[in-house]
């Protein structure tokens, strides 16, 4: 079984420093046009094929995934909630400094409504868990977000993941027994090539 992991694509929010978390942020233009790369790099590739696409319920999320889903002439199947981007509560729609004025440089070590780590962790961590059991022989995309895919890496990787998760970014893992295995990680060269052409 492979997973191919992807951080949906850019929103205004994400380029200007916003935590979006759980607000239904849309993606911008360069999110679709970054969708639409990585979609043309998937279908160039002869390997592997893809069987469907799965989402997080977020609309940039959902969005990024019916790009990719179309692209590639596979299913978009109903989103699953255990891959929602963690809940920042009283953060979300601030920037950095917007944070830190009204809660020091250490807001995330502060109880102001986030999700846990171990909570997100947990739910992403279920989630493989059922698509390795329901899906096992299948090839499968799934769209989610970068605090979630990031604490998903970082239990299953310890150390070995610790890059910022990139918009658009291809993480692939490969579970052949009971262990997954790091095949590609957080990568964009797909945005770089296309970057480089124009």
């Amino acid at each position: 079984m492979l997973i191919g992991l992807i951080r949906h694509g850019l929103t205004d929010w994400n380029a200007v420093g916003r935590i979006q978390g759980q607000s239904d942020i849309p993606l911008n233009e360069e999110g679709r046009r970054q969708a639409r790369l990585l979609a043309d790099h998937l279908k160039n590739e002869q390997e592997p094929h893809w069987d469907f696409v799965i989402t997080s319920g977020l609309s940039r999320a959902q969005e990024t995934g019916s790009i990719l889903a179309d692209a590639l002439g596979i299913p978009l199947l109903d989103p699953d909630s255990r891959i929602v981007e963690r809940s920042f509560g009283q953060v979300e729609g601030l920037t950095s400094t917007e944070r830190e004025a009204r809660w020091g440089k250490d807001w995330i070590l502060q109880d102001l409504g986030q999700e846990t780590e171990g909570q997100l962790r947990s739910r992403a961590l279920s989630f493989l868990e059922e698509m390795k059991k329901k899906y096992g022989d299948n090839h499968v995309l799934v769209v989610s977000h970068g605090a979630l895919l990031a604490q998903m890496y970082e239990a299953l990787f310890p150390q070995q993941c610790t890059e910022r998760i990139g918009n658009l970014s291809l993480t692939i893992l490969e579970n052949q027994t009971a262990e997954w295995k790091l095949n590609l990680y957080n990568c964009t060269r797909h945005l770089e090539y296309a970057s480089k052409e124009n």
